[in-house]
């Protein structure tokens, strides 16, 4: 067996996350290449820059990439049991380690560390599997059993650590990042049959990649390898309600969200390195940032990205809280001139087209944090834990509108369309968007669900990818998901598909890769299971009460914040692109991107291009997504 370890000694008095890899060989006589698991792990340097860690021993062999966050010189990865038959290595932070430690030294096991990695492997020698059950963190680790002969992998419940894995060779690799697993060497081919549902979702879920053979593990689930058997198995689930059966008790749901919120915050500011907060001005950040005023004796820091269009812009109620609770403040602005850095940063720290344009002022804002601590809260997970995406309240809308006579409603969307063809600027682009909300209404949830989407019209899509390779079709992929939701009722099977698909492949895998491409670390109280499993099971009406979203939220935390902030309209993070799409200095990338064979129909793209460039159509986020599908397939 060989072990290396690095480390730098400024940081001799910290724990280390957040890069794994590893190797296992089904041939019991092949042994690890240490050189192999070298590279592998070297191209996670951003997770981990602190420092690096090699374990390999005749066919196993695990990597592991350091950053500083907790506790004492004795946290070394990977890290081995006592009697030196178990190995770790681990990507997190387990919040709840302090509890989880004094109970399991209640019955009889000893630490020689004071970090959360150890309380990893005694919780696995004490319960086996159902440790998962005991964790209240974020996470991806691997554990070697060399008296076994078994391999053990797990990831998060929800899926705020991302986990690779890919059948190879007669071998398993795994690994934080694909980029990871591509180090290898073993050549990978793309998939483009998932074409079709990119363009439409903006991004992949799992379990698919863009290249073939590897593939995400699934959020609540572990893989077990013993003997060369792969199994992948669920350990959580989200809760199993019955819609007619919601809760509705309003006094003690927010008895019980509140004092759960404060300890998410509470347990989430676990650390012995400098700390702080993205603060966007919306609801949720500032919530966590007032929970945080109350929960700690230390200043917070916030961190702001703003844009110049005023419109796109909420650093003013960000300003509001950073008052109120007398923040130390850091903000930027983002402008037309990032696109092409942000680009390709993207590019490869997600290692497949990725096509959420919010990534871009998340990376940003991560850069900005980074230069004064090294963990940030954030709100995301909000809108989907509180149903608080508008999509909900149109859901509720839809409901009502399909109960009005048809003739009123016909009428009504006649002028609105209308409105939409003599209407410029910014009322063109809302009479437009009243005009789909209208369309959507009246159709059923399937339809209704698929055409909101994506940012163009479902025909345009098929016509874009119709003389390529044959596609997974976005509406097979989306019979398969809903075919295991339980609900009816539209508002929670759109709840249902966004804890299981957006959230964890969209707007989690965003914050991880564009946090930890600066190496900081972010956490995400809203995300904390015990909130998830107590918000599952509260009924719509309460979520959302009469048209007001967030009903929970603003009935505790939120009335600490400035009433113009609690009042103010929903704005999500989004970026600006349908106005710098029209700018000058776009025009040549334009025109690249309408001229070069990549595979999709020009015509199309060309049709899209000029209808944002005119103003008919806002399809700035999708032209985004164009972009970031031609560099990656012409790279």
């Amino acid at each position: 067996m060989s072990i290396r370890q690095g480390r730098r000694q400024k940081f001799r008095r910290k724990n280390y996350m957040c890069g794994i890899a590893g190797i296992l060989h089904f041939d019991t006589n092949r042994k690890v290449e240490t050189c192999m698991l070298e590279k592998m792990t070297r191209v996670l340097h951003h997770r981990g820059p602190d420092g690096e860690g090699i374990f390999a021993s005749k066919n196993i062999g695990m990597g592991h990439r350091r950053l500083a966050v907790i506790d004492l010189a004795t946290g070394q990865q990977p890290m081995f049991s006592e009697d030196k038959k178990l190995a770790i290595v681990f990507n997190g932070e387990i919040y709840n380690y302090l509890e989880l430690k004094s109970e399991l030294e209640a019955v009889g096991h000893t630490f020689h560390t004071t970090g959360d990695t150890e309380v990893i492997l005694c919780a696995y020698q004490q319960w086996g599997f159902e440790c998962q059950e005991k964790f209240n963190g974020m996470w991806a680790f691997a554990i070697w059993d060399s008296r076994e002969q078994h391999l053990f992998i797990s990831r998060d419940r929800i899926g705020e650590k991302p986990l690779f894995f890919s059948l190879r060779d007669n071998s398993l690799l795994f690994a934080s990042e694909i980029k990871s697993i591509l180090a290898a060497g073993y050549g990978y081919d793309r998939n483009d049959r998932l074409w079709d549902i990119f363009l439409s979702l903006g991004y992949v879920p799992a379990p698919y990649t863009f290249y073939k053979d590897i593939c995400k593990l699934m959020p609540g689930h572990y893989l077990s390898v013993r003997g060369g058997v792969i199994s992948e198995r669920p350990y959580w689930s989200l809760p199993s309600v019955d819609e007619r059966e919601m809760r509705r008790d309003t006094g003690k749901i927010l008895e019980e969200f509140e004092a759960l919120f404060s300890d998410s915050v509470r347990i989430r500011m676990r650390c012995d390195v400098p700390y702080g907060a993205f603060l966007s001005g919306g609801l949720d950040s500032s919530s966590v940032v007032a929970a945080m005023a109350a929960s700690g004796s230390k200043r917070v820091r916030t961190f702001t990205i703003g844009f110049v269009e005023r419109s796109f812009d909420e650093r003013e109620l960000a300003g509001q809280v950073v008052q109120r609770f007398r923040t130390e403040h850091s903000e930027e602005i983002t402008e037309a001139a990032d696109f092409d850095e942000s680009l390709q940063k993207i590019l490869f720290h997600f290692d497949e087209p990725f096509g959420d344009a919010s990534a871009v002022p998340v990376g940003l804002v991560s850069r900005l944090a980074r230069r004064k601590v090294t963990v940030a809260l954030t709100g995301d997970g909000g809108d989907e834990v509180l149903s608080g995406y508008p999509s909900y309240l149109n859901e509720r809308f839809a409901h009502a509108y399909r109960r009005v006579p048809r003739i009123i409603r016909e009428g009504v969307y006649r002028s609105a369309r209308m409105l939409s063809t003599v209407s410029r600027g910014q009322f063109r682009y809302r009479a437009n968007r009243l005009t789909r909300v209208l369309r959507a209404a009246g159709q059923s949830f399937d339809n209704r669900f698929l055409s909101k989407l994506a940012a163009v019209s479902r025909g345009s899509v098929r016509e874009l990818v119709a003389n390529g390779v044959p596609q997974l079709s976005t509406e097979e992929y989306l019979e398969d998901v809903f075919s295991r939701c339980t609900f009816r009722d539209p508002f929670y099977r759109l709840m249902y598909f966004q804890f299981m698909v957006s959230l964890p492949d969209d707007m989690l895998a965003k914050v991880d890769r564009m946090s930890m491409a600066h190496s900081l670390e972010t956490r995400v109280p809203f995300l904390d299971h015990r909130l998830i499993e107590l918000t599952y099971g509260v009924d719509k009406r309460i979520k959302t009460s009469g048209y007001h979203s967030k009903y929970i939220l603003k009935q505790t935390y939120a009335k600490r914040l400035p009433q113009a902030l609690v009042k103010a309209p929903k704005k999500s993070l989004r970026v600006p692109l349908r106005e710098w799409f029209k700018q000058k200095d776009f025009d040549g990338r334009l025109e690249e991107l309408q001229r070069i064979d990549f595979g999709l129909d020009r015509r199309i793209i060309r049709e899209i291009v000029e209808s944002n460039r005119t103003g008919r159509e806002d399809y700035g986020d999708f032209i985004w997504r164009l972009f970031v599908l031609q560099r990656w397939s012409c790279r």
